[in-house]
């Protein structure tokens, strides 16, 4: 690693990768690359803290592998690994279970509230825990800075507080991160309901376009994407969020500013931008399925083994700190 600050983020492989992904995460990576040391992953063990189709997400973890090459994510700039198959990661997650991280922190973890519901005695151990387990994909690699949506500050806020409390205990093992939260486009929202983000879960699949969707799937979801009251074309986040995301995304996809979108529909009414912004999408989603095609599971397979071996020098370095201050091996 040269004297560039490192980042670190990942993907769950759960349902599809959705264009809010891309905008609001790959994209952003695309462009970090030449600035940080990036580390990326495809953070596997994240994905069974609740049940999954081991066929189905095998068959993910090379898809989002492949989606990360297609949107621009260099192997030769970048470090790209699978999450399980480094045993670090799960190793520190223990000790940090152990040494730094404590109950009231993950009760107060909004994300587990969320999906846990009113189930919570009842749901996994795992699905509770498993903001221990990412704060230890971060700190495992000495991570600087952690580019994420507004709604996972708090695991990055986490991971902060767990290694302040491990390195008080034992010395300075481990890098302070820090969270990095684009602006604009940060969470794209449904196209459904403009108050829920864009999930690559999402039951209503209408809600979401994902990135291997048929371009005519997506223009059909963009048209009838909801829209709010009065015809004008503004952005207007707290009057108009429906308008407001769809402006987002064309803007993310296009080039195009928001003032300049403004300006070009003065006059025209919803119907008209939406018909604009489905053939943005679909272009934008031919264009990135070329790529994505071009990619063989082969070629992702290597550059997913390529990455282990990366990942794992760096993370087997830190863990011989690690095992040495908590007094095993």
């Amino acid at each position: 690693m040269t004297s560039k600050k490192t980042i670190f983020s990942g993907i769950k492989p759960s349902g599809d990768l959705t264009i809010g992904n891309y905008i609001g995460a790959i994209s952003q990576w695309v462009t970090m690359q030449d600035e940080y040391n990036c580390i990326f992953s495809v953070v596997d063990y994240h994905a069974i803290t609740v049940k999954q189709n081991p066929t189905d997400l095998r068959r993910r973890i090379l898809d989002i592998t492949k989606i990360y090459l297609a949107s621009g994510i260099n192997s030769k700039k970048s470090i790209i690994f699978q999450q399980s198959a480094v045993p670090a990661h799960t190793e520190l997650a223990w000790v940090l279970n152990c040494c730094g991280a404590y109950m009231a922190d993950l009760k107060k973890m909004t994300q587990f509230k969320d999906k846990a519901g009113d189930k919570q005695d009842s749901v996994s151990v795992g699905l509770f825990d498993y903001p221990v387990l990412m704060a230890a994909d971060i700190i495992l690699y000495d991570t600087q800075i952690v580019p994420v949506g507004d709604d996972q500050k708090q695991h990055v806020e986490l991971a902060r507080d767990i290694a302040k409390r491990f390195n008080n205990q034992y010395g300075p093992v481990f890098t302070i991160p820090e969270a990095m939260v684009k602006k604009e486009g940060a969470r794209i929202m449904s196209l459904n309901d403009p108050s829920k983000k864009m999930a690559k879960s999402d039951e209503n699949p209408a809600g979401a376009i994902a990135l291997l969707d048929e371009p005519e799937i997506a223009r059909k979801k963009i048209m009838k994407a909801v829209t709010d009251s009065g015809s004008e074309i503004i952005y207007d986040q707290k009057n108009k969020p429906a308008l407001a995301n769809l402006l987002t995304i064309h803007s993310s996809l296009s080039g195009e500013s928001i003032k300049s979108l403004e300006k070009k529909f003065t006059g025209k009414g919803y119907g008209d931008f939406k018909k604009e912004l489905a053939e943005v999408v679909a272009v934008f989603l031919i264009d990135f399925q070329k790529k994505f095609n071009k990619i063989s599971d082969v070629d992702a397979k290597k550059i997913l083994e390529k990455g282990r071996k990366q990942a794992t020098k760096i993370a087997e370095e830190k863990m011989g700190k690690v095992r040495g201050v908590v007094g095993v091996r």
